[in-house]
């Protein structure tokens, strides 16, 4: 029997037939989402340094045991490429958002983070000369004009670009970081990745949380945020994540992104009675459709 008459249950991997597999993408795009709204509620009590250094440390500490358990694939090239990526793919991204969490609904962020994908893709296309196409060609130039749209935009009579543009500089990060990753750290686990560079993230964000830690006492509220920012929104869902890519790979687990601003703009409304404005209406369906755009395959 040929591929064109084989069934599609025979084709698709069982993995990916298992109801889990929908189940644990949407629990993962709300947990990411989630992040923006413990972002939005912590980030003017702890201000941006503080709070990432924290949640760095308690997203490090569950991740910790994964990078003990691949200590021995781990040599001493390793240690200063976890150190740098770490800051790319987590210090520096974590507190753009932070910054931009303190001046503009968690909204913005959520809509912004959703560049990651096609920001990756451009990182591929220039820095090691994949063909990006025609597809992505356009879905990126969209995605462009949707952060611009986004970043005119005002909300309650303020204006949301600077917190706009950070959220974009950070998604810049992570595609970065993911190129990066894929080249230099392909050799060792990806649970083992993760953990190193969250680690690596946590030493650079130490002194800096010290120095500017806030003088004033912190509200339990806000304590709790950053807890569940490092422990469920980082640490957890890291793990969850590559444990989706080992199972089902990493174009299917990226689709969870797909989700954030859906859900980063669903809870920032119904717990901080943040409004979607049309503005960022029209942003997010830009920019999350040409992210769509970007991924769907030919025939």
């Amino acid at each position: 029997m040929s591929a064109a008459d084989t069934p599609v249950e025979s084709i698709v991997p069982a993995a990916e037939r298992d109801w889990r597999t929908p189940v644990e993408l949407v629990a993962l795009g709300a947990i990411w989402g989630g992040s923006f709204l413990f972002m939005r509620v912590a980030a003017k009590d702890f201000g941006p340094f503080p709070m990432v250094a924290a949640r760095l440390l308690f997203g490090s500490v569950i991740l910790l045991p994964l990078l003990l358990r691949a200590r021995k694939t781990i040599r001493p090239a390793h240690l200063w490429k976890m150190l740098v990526l770490g800051a790319l793919s987590a210090a520096i991204p974590f507190t753009l958002f932070a910054w931009g969490a303190e001046r503009a609904p968690a909204g913005i962020g959520a809509i912004a983070n959703s560049m990651t994908v096609l920001f990756a893709a451009l990182v591929a296309f220039i820095g090691f000369g994949e063909k990006i196409g025609t597809r992505k060609a356009i879905a990126l130039l969209a995605g462009f004009v949707g952060v611009v749209i986004l970043a005119s935009g005002r909300t309650a009579g303020e204006n949301v670009a600077p917190a706009a543009l950070a959220g974009a500089a950070a998604s810049f990060c992570y595609g970065l970081a993911a190129n990066l990753i894929k080249k230099y750290l392909s050799d060792i686990a990806p649970t083992a990745v993760a953990a190193g560079c969250l680690l690596g993230a946590t030493i650079l964000m130490a002194p800096l949380g010290l120095l500017t830690w806030p003088d004033a006492p912190i509200p339990a509220k806000s304590w709790l945020s950053v807890i569940a920012l490092g422990v469920v929104c980082t640490g957890l869902a890291y793990a969850f994540y590559f444990r989706l890519i080992q199972r089902i790979g990493a174009p299917r687990a990226a689709t969870s992104t797909y989700l954030v601003p859906l859900f980063g703009v669903g809870w920032a409304w119904m717990f901080l009675g943040e409004a979607l404005t049309p503005t960022m209406a029209l942003a997010g369906a830009i920019i999350l459709g040409s992210v769509i755009l970007s991924q769907k395959r030919s025939a």
